[in-house]
């Protein structure tokens, strides 16, 4: 079995971590809080003896109308990721990887299951960018953006780093960020299981089918 369970705390003691700096440089070691997901070789999912709570969030989605968080997924398997548009290599994958596991869910699950994309760099990714990127992604998702520092709280309470988006050296704007995509379970709403940026589609559709019954993968 592809799983490890470990506690919140012990995720949250790693603040030595990096961020993910998509296409960028690496952020600096201890810049801010980040748990890594729990990721190996051999692992793919990290399951929480102390859940998350699902942060109070009210966000602008791609229709350019307030999307609250908490109520618009309640009772729905949620899967929810910290990341932006023009990032040219983990964000995309790991969106795209979610999104080829989805289809081999039966149809109902599908619409059930709920993929919410918040950007870290809302000041780019406008409704209208959000909603063009994932239609090549998912129609499906839902794509939110708003105030970097809302959206960074809220990641924060879910123990995700994110940065503002900064240039770099080589006049990149990157946004430096936590990878790991975290699933709420529908029958808590509570965020009970974490993967990493090196989980696979095959990962994905394996576990997907127990994160929709709120089962751990």
């Amino acid at each position: 079995m592809r799983t490890t369970r470990v506690t919140v705390a012990a995720l949250l003691a790693a603040a030595a971590l990096t961020l993910t700096a998509c296409g960028g440089e690496t952020a600096k070691p201890g810049s801010v809080n980040q748990i890594s997901g729990g990721q190996s070789n051999t692992k793919a999912a990290t399951v929480l003896d102390r859940p998350f709570t699902k942060p109070e969030l009210v966000l602008t989605d791609t229709t350019g109308k307030p999307w609250n968080l908490r109520e618009q997924t309640k009772g729905k398997p949620t899967l929810i990721y910290f990341g932006y548009t023009h990032c040219p290599d983990v964000c995309p994958l790991t969106m795209s990887n979610i999104a080829v596991a989805k289809k081999a869910l039966p149809k109902a699950d599908q619409d059930n299951l709920q993929v919410v994309f918040v950007t870290t760099d809302p000041e780019r990714d406008t409704p209208d960018s959000l909603a063009s990127w994932l239609k090549n992604q998912d129609p499906a998702f839902t794509g939110l953006t708003g105030d970097f520092a809302t959206i960074q709280a809220a990641a924060r309470s879910l123990g995700i780093g994110i940065e503002a988006a900064k240039t770099d050296a080589n006049g990149n704007v990157v946004s430096m960020h936590g990878a790991q995509v975290i699933a709420f379970s529908p029958k808590t709403d509570e965020g009970y299981v974490l993967y990493g940026e090196g989980t696979t589609v095959d990962d994905y559709t394996k576990d997907l089918p127990k994160i929709i019954k709120g089962e751990n993968p």
